[in-house]
């Protein structure tokens, strides 16, 4: 008889699956190692289940224990099913922006789940990293993997994604193109494969919003690289230890748009159900085409499976009111191009109140988003500031940070005029639309969509 003596044997060997339709502008051989095959649908079963094996180990995680670990949701699964079979507890923190599928996903299992804001600092106490961190201190005989710095992310990929992929290829694979978040994937798998091949590229998949670009072409971590975006599972705005830049050739960045778009091409054109970061991976690819060949073999990682997108990617009415739907009509560009939409404006969290109030007034405009160190962290609007004046005329002398609310959602400049209007709401008066061929960001009002409707 065939059998496993539990769910955690069945890690691994996942197959490796030939693209045809999605590729066919593509001259190389395109081929999708899908890693929802493993337990948990995802590849981070393998690096999960590598860090707990080697800490109890070392006798970092002990019988009983409780692991608290920061996630976006597919580490904490592979966790998650590991600890039920060894017996350990879960605590686990993760963001605002991930979908309501892994965070339910991730209390099925059993574990406890604090979400937190996404738009905040690395370092910033309410961050999923700091809360983590906190929580380790805090909770008797607990362990925090740090999936981020643990060498055993990208180990388990050395060991096991590595030699797979070499062996399902025969050795003939010429391109690995992976999602990058942790950089254990990657770097693991890619280190593995130059080692069998020095001549094998690594393409590494980057988000607008994130830092690995620039710094692997400009050895710069720039702040002004970093604001909110949609996308799961790749980029981040801190430099892991696992992010070994050496393995990685080069970077490609996609935007929120054409990810999620592509997401839902896999399933339509492969009757493959991926999820978001397959479809960066894939629009990456796409972006890069031109750098292949017919005799090219490229492997494209697909980690984790779509049913953890259901209300997202794969939901008309979330896309629709992303703007990533295309429609006739009016989109951002055309207002930024009659000049009705501004390019922006901002105030850093240390400006005073008075000077916010000057701004407006000089400006004639009635918000403006706030930076800290150049990031985009909030928002502050002239009916916020009224209300705080009447009852304080002494409060313009304080910061703006101290009275700022939640960061305008950011929109690409492809955005129907329609999508817009429904992201500006009671709660956010604005939107940011980013032209990612210009670099340049833009605020939006309803003032300048009701007069771009008129003229």
């Amino acid at each position: 008889m065939k059998i496993y003596n539990n769910i955690l044997e069945t890690i691994g060997n996942t197959p490796l699956v030939k693209l045809n339709n999605i590729t066919e502008d593509c001259k190389a051989t395109v081929l999708a190692k899908i890693e929802t095959f493993n337990p948990g649908n995802s590849i981070k079963d393998r690096m999960a289940l590598k860090m707990i094996e080697d800490a109890e180990k070392d006798g970092r995680l002990k019988p009983g224990g409780t692991i608290i670990e920061g996630t976006s949701g597919n580490t904490g699964m592979g966790l998650a099913i590991a600890a039920i079979i060894k017996g350990y507890k879960c605590i686990f923190t993760t963001t605002d922006k991930q979908s309501k599928e892994k965070v339910d996903a991730l209390r099925a299992f059993g574990a406890d789940v604090i979400v937190c804001p996404t738009n905040v600092e690395p370092e910033d106490p309410r961050s999923y990293y700091s809360v983590s961190s906190r929580l380790e201190k805090e909770v008797p005989n607990s362990w925090k993997p740090n999936q981020y710095d643990n060498p055993s992310n990208a180990m388990a990929h050395y060991e096991q994604t590595g030699p797979e992929i070499w062996d399902q290829t025969d050795g003939k694979i010429t391109h690995l193109v992976v999602g990058v978040g942790t950089g254990g994937t990657i770097c693991g798998t890619g280190k593995y494969l130059k080692e069998k091949n020095p001549n094998i590229k690594v393409w590494g998949i980057d988000t607008y919003g994130s830092v690995f670009k620039k710094y692997k072409e400009t050895g710069i971590f720039d702040k002004e690289e970093i604001y909110p975006y949609i996308t799961e599972g790749i980029g981040e705005d801190f430099l892991p230890a696992n992010v070994d830049f050496n393995v990685i050739d080069l970077f490609e960045k996609v935007t929120d748009k054409d990810a999620a778009l592509m997401t839902r091409e896999i399933t339509k054109k492969e009757g493959i159900f991926a999820g978001n970061s397959a479809g960066s991976a894939m629009a990456g690819l796409m972006q890069l085409k031109d750098k292949l060949t017919a005799d090219d073999i490229v492997v494209v990682i697909f980690h984790d499976h779509g049913t953890r997108y259901l209300g997202k990617m794969f939901n008309d009415d979330w896309m629709k009111s992303k703007g990533f739907f295309d429609k006739k009509g009016l989109t951002a560009k055309d207002l930024v191009n009659t000049n009705t939409g501004g390019e922006l404006v901002t105030l850093e969290t240390s400006d005073t109140i008075e000077k916010a109030l000057a701004l407006m007034n000089s400006l004639d405009i009635s918000q403006i988003p706030v930076t800290n160190d150049k990031r985009i962290v909030g928002s502050i609007n002239e009916n916020k500031l009224f209300e705080a004046m009447v009852s304080n005329p002494e409060i313009k002398h304080k910061n703006v940070g101290e009275l700022m609310g939640a960061a305008f959602p950011f929109a690409d400049i492809t955005t129907p005029i329609d999508s817009l209007s429904k992201m500006i709401t009671l709660t956010n008066p604005a939107v940011l639309v980013r032209d990612f061929k210009t670099d340049k960001t833009f605020i939006i009002t309803k003032h300048d969509i009701l007069k771009a409707l008129v003229l």
